[in-house]
Order: structure tokens, then sequence, then C-alpha cells
């Protein structure tokens, strides 16, 4: 393939970073479980411990079936570089970490996942790191939530559960004008927003969800955008542009040059993924880089039948609202025909006219949908955020993140849309005779 014609998204998840084992000839990447390598001479070990060589160290902070997907990842979403972690929370930690210390801050979303809302308003709190949450729906509450310490944007393309397009272009440009990165987790709409395209600086994803999509296995990603000058930035990224003591002394800005426009990523996998431990399991790569095949095709499922599901809810008479991007009104559907133009996602939400007893009763009559805490599986999940994913916040923060007592969130599946429809056809029906 030549730049003018790259290969599509469907071919870089079967291709992109592997062809064959050079040993074996395997087609299928193989499952590297092994914790150290051999190094071939003291010089040669010495060079990938100063950086003046990649290669394989140790499994905490690099491994060869790791690499395959990390590539692949980084193919897929349009990045320079990827760093694979244990899980999606993992990820937005160390997203966050990579760039701030106690005593500085970022400015969030409000729109966000329960278990990043805790991780901000409490866990990085407590680091020191104080997390400023702004309504996304105007990108200049960014800009006013900023101080001479703040040093990341933080955002979810498709919130989970509020289901609002983040303007990821109109927060970039802020941000770019101060040298302050977005960050994007692109964890609900892989393949259908490409957030580099629109100035993001770094996206992240729960692998655990869409990508892995078979509820088999927990992983996170960060995905360098190599698009972030972070040397021209010094007094804004001091952790990219000051000697870093825990490496030598590197000054990471300077030192990934040799390498690439990956200091970022550089950065996380050489000081926070080896110092703080969060690595992915090499099977657990294995099985998400399964997953990656059949990607595109799955979210077109997804999406198909998503739509068919909010249709077929919103001529429902015993649902009072139904939350989906395709639905929304006025600028939040303006931005998602702007950032989503060629699908809408599997996540749809809707509220019961019985508020929280009617949607415990529905989760309860359900047959076909699972009732788990998770999103994204091949199959059709449900749940109650409000009892579960979002338990831990406190009404006003529930209110804030989208979340209603009668809120039920439903993870669309791909299986046949006359089945999953009958299934939520009976659930109401169940609801509203034992009402």
């Amino acid at each position: 393939m030549t730049k003018s014609n790259p290969p599509h998204p469907e071919t870089l998840a079967l291709h992109a970073g592997w062809r064959a084992d050079p040993a074996t000839h395997s087609v299928a990447v193989p499952i590297y479980q092994t914790t150290s390598y051999q190094f071939d001479s003291t010089e040669q070990a010495a060079n990938l411990f100063a950086l003046k060589e990649l290669g394989n160290i140790y499994t905490r902070i690099m491994n060869p079936t790791v690499d395959v997907l990390e590539k692949r990842l980084a193919a897929l979403e349009g990045g320079v570089a990827a760093l694979a972690v244990a899980s999606g929370q993992a990820a937005s930690a160390l997203a966050v970490q990579n760039l701030a210390r106690a005593g500085d801050n970022i400015v969030s979303a409000t729109d966000l996942y329960g278990g990043t809302w805790n991780l901000f308003a409490n866990t990085l709190k407590d680091q020191g790191i104080d997390v400023r949450f702004v309504d996304p729906e105007d990108p200049e509450a960014f800009a006013r939530a900023t101080d001479g310490r703040t040093r990341a944007y933080y955002g979810e393309t498709l919130p989970n559960p509020k289901l609002r397009v983040f303007p990821i272009g109109e927060v970039a440009t802020i941000g770019r004008r101060l040298g302050i990165p977005l960050i994007i987790d692109n964890t609900a709409a892989p393949l259908l927003v490409r957030p580099f395209a629109h100035g993001a600086a770094v996206v992240m994803y729960s692998a655990t969800k869409w990508l892995g999509g078979h509820g088999n296995s927990i992983g996170g990603v960060l995905i360098d955008g190599g698009n972030f000058d972070w040397g021209a930035f010094p007094e804004r990224q001091p952790l990219l542009n000051r000697p870093d003591p825990s490496y030598h002394g590197a000054v990471w800005s300077e030192a990934a040059k040799p390498l690439g426009p990956i200091a970022y990523i550089l950065k996380a996998r050489v000081t926070l993924l080896r110092d703080l431990g969060a690595a992915i399991s090499p099977f657990n790569a294995f099985l998400i880089l399964q997953g990656l095949e059949t990607l595109a095709l799955r979210m077109r499922a997804h999406s198909e039948n998503a739509a068919a599901v909010t249709a077929f809810l919103a001529r429902h008479p015993d649902v009072t609202r139904v939350i989906y991007p395709g639905r929304a009104e006025g600028l939040a559907l303006a931005r998602a025909a702007q950032y989503m133009p060629g699908g809408k996602g599997g996540l749809v939400g809707f509220e019961l006219a019985g508020g929280a007893e009617a949607g415990r009763r529905f989760i309860d009559a359900l047959k076909l949908f699972y009732h788990v805490a998770n999103i994204g599986d091949s199959r059709s999940l449900a749940i109650h955020p409000a009892t579960t994913t979002h338990s831990q916040l406190s009404p006003a923060e529930q209110a804030a993140s989208g979340v209603s007592p009668g809120y039920v969130r439903l993870s669309i599946g791909i299986e046949h849309i006359e089945d999953i429809l009958a299934d939520l056809d009976q659930a109401l029906a169940a609801a509203r005779l034992v009402g």
C-alpha cells in the first residue's frame, strides 16, 4: 500500500504489526508466556537499559505478544506508538500521571464512566492531583478552569451513560494554544470516531470492551498521536522537559527524538509501567488481538442493532426517554453528526415511567440480555447504573454524569435483532404487569 492509498481499518485489524513468526513462520501471533529475555551481550543489555536501542527486557514493561497488540492498535487509530496495560482503569490513571504530579491539575468533562469519576475525584486527589470537572457542552469551560499548573484536558468521546458526543476539536484547539494536550477515552466508539483527526494528542481505551469484544479479557491501552510538540512547552509540561531522576536524568522530549515522536508513550512505559507494574498478561493481549480481527464487522452490527432498539423503545408507551446519539437534539445532535458520521455505537440508555422500581423489575425480567457490569461485549448486556456502576457517586454527582434513578443502560450485542427486541418486549411487559 502507498501513502496515498493506506490500508483500511478492516485490513489493519488483521495485518498491522505482524506478518509471521521468523522462527516458526506461524501466521497466528504466538503467546510469549515468559518473564525475561536472553541478552545477546553485556553491550546489548546496556544499550537496552540506556534506550540506545529498543527491545525486550522484562515482560512487566514489554513483551512480543503485547508488542503486536500495541503496533496494531497504533496503526488502527492512526497514532505513532501505543502502550498496553492491565486494564482501562490503569490506562486512565497512567494517562494523567504521565503528565501531572502532586500540586498539578487537569480539567475533565463531567460526563464520565463512574469508575473514572471515582479515580479522578478521590484517588488522584489523594495523590495530590486536582481534577476540575466542567460541563463539556461549553468547550470554553475548559479554558476558564485552566491555570498555570493545568497539564491536560480529558474527555470521553461517547460518555457512558450520558451518550453526548464530546466536542473533541473545540477542546483540542483551546488546549493546543495553551500547550495542554487533550486525552480522549474512545472506548465506546472505536472506528466510529477518529480523535487524532480532530486534534486529540492521546487516545486511550478500555480494551476490555469493544476492542476485545468477547467479555473474556481485561486490558487497556494508551495511544500516542505523535502530533503534540511537548518540547515547545517546557513550563507547561515539566515532566517531559526536565531531567527525570527516576531514569538517570533523561529529558523525555529530547531522549525520544532518535526513536520518533514518542516522548509521551516512552516515558509512560519506562517509568510508570516499570514502577507501578500494571502490565497486561500476554494471554490477554493474544485474546484482544483475536477480537480486533472482527472489530469492524462487529461495530457495524452493534450500531445497526442499537439503532433498531432505539426506534423500538421510542415507540413504547412505558418508555419516557431514549438516550442515543442519533436521537439527540440541537447541539448534541450536531456534534454526533460531526464526529460520528459512520455510526452511532452500541450503547442505548432509556428511562421508564415507573422510575427506579420499574427499572429493577425490567432488569430482573430479562432473559437474553446479561445483567453484568460491562459494555462492548458481543452479547447484549443491561444494567441499572444508579445502584451499580455509579453507586459510589452522590446523587448530585450521578445527575452530573447523566444517571437518574430510573435510567437503564443497554449494551446492544450482535444477536439477531428480532431476538433482541423480543426480550426487551417481554421484559417491559413483565415490569408493567408487576406494577
